[in-house]
């Protein structure tokens, strides 16, 4: 984004656009490179307003921030509406606003919910590329709702997977996923969550669970796990003593300790702040990350605005370019 832009007016880009002009590795790099613009300091989320209405049963909120590398400005507001799937429409809702950082003017308005599920997957595999061993063969997935198949498409781009194991708790859920699986060329299993654990060697969680799915005895060495689903005080997807036999990376270590997976380790006293590193650190080569092709590697993706902002940013920009899109002018 830059200034001349608010001139154009403002671009409106729905859904549809969304779902067509940007792509899961555009999604990666955007994600790659703001995770490493907040290890550097050169981007930062706002303080996260979430609330309940006392309507709908919804939660409504807010999370946004500043690139000042990529010079992306702006907000997600949205949330969720419990009742919506009986209205034909996903329980996620939400909107992305991007504003030009020269003059504060409304440059975008863009479709939230296609590039929520791209970017949380485009996280997760980023983690993948930077901390997962490269030999590994068998990716196991935990959840099998809406946003695994996202996830399942964006971590078999960075490794050479043969196999899928996965778990739900809702087992009929599992055809979605082997759909995809069947789809990309690889073998398809469900499994217990202990063989699971002990075939896969990279696991994906990405539930709403608010107990652990996954303990720590059942993960073998070597073992990278994207932690995907915890983004709210009381989530929990894995056993706590996992996060201390781990070393563990994180979008944003303020969320990864209050609302991400790592807040139960914290609260017991297993792990501290300081035990947990940005991702964006190894992508910058700061920080090792994986130092050995025993360690168990663990990444807490709690979601921040950042992430929104910037696949927010690459879609509007190609909408532009591509003359999709409404153009409006608030005067």
């Amino acid at each position: 984004m830059d200034s001349q832009i608010e001139t154009q007016g403002i671009v409106v880009v729905g859904e549809d656009i969304c779902e067509q002009v940007i792509s899961r590795a555009d999604a990666f790099v955007a994600v790659e490179q703001v995770f490493a613009a907040m290890a550097r300091g050169d981007a930062y989320n706002f303080p996260v307003v979430r609330e309940a209405i006392g309507h709908a049963d919804a939660l409504y909120g807010f999370k946004s921030g500043f690139d000042r590398a990529g010079l992306v400005l702006g907000l997600k507001a949205g949330g969720y509406w419990p009742g919506n799937a009986a209205k034909g429409l996903t329980n996620h809702q939400s909107t992305v606003c991007l504003f030009d950082p020269d003059t504060g003017r409304l440059s975008a308005l863009v479709g939230g919910n296609y590039l929520t599920a791209l970017r949380t997957a485009a996280s997760s595999s980023v983690s993948i590329a930077h901390l997962a061993r490269k030999d590994a063969k068998v990716l196991g997935m935990v959840g099998a709702g809406h946003q695994s198949t996202f996830q399942l498409r964006a971590a078999a781009e960075q490794c050479d997977f043969d196999k899928v194991v996965a778990w739900n708790p809702h087992p009929e859920m599992l055809p979605r996923l082997q759909a995809v699986a069947d789809e990309l060329g690889l073998a398809f299993e469900g499994v217990s969550p202990e063989e699971l654990g002990a075939q896969a060697d990279v696991i994906i969680t990405i539930t709403s669970a608010f107990e652990p799915l996954i303990m720590a005895d059942w993960i073998r060495p070597g073992t990278h796990i994207a932690c995907m689903g915890t983004d709210t005080k009381g989530k929990q997807e894995v056993d706590p003593a996992l996060l201390a036999r781990a070393r563990v990376f994180t979008d944003e270590v303020a969320q990864s300790v209050s609302i991400g997976e790592a807040q139960h380790a914290v609260a017991q006293g297993l792990i501290g702040e300081g035990d947990i590193t940005p991702v964006g650190a190894v992508i910058n080569g700061d920080h090792a990350g994986r130092d050995s092709q025993d360690a168990i590697t663990l990444f807490d993706g709690t979601g921040v605005g950042l992430q929104d902002l910037a696949v927010a940013s690459v879609a509007a920009r190609l909408a532009r370019e591509r003359g999709l899109g409404e153009v409006v002018r608030l005067g």
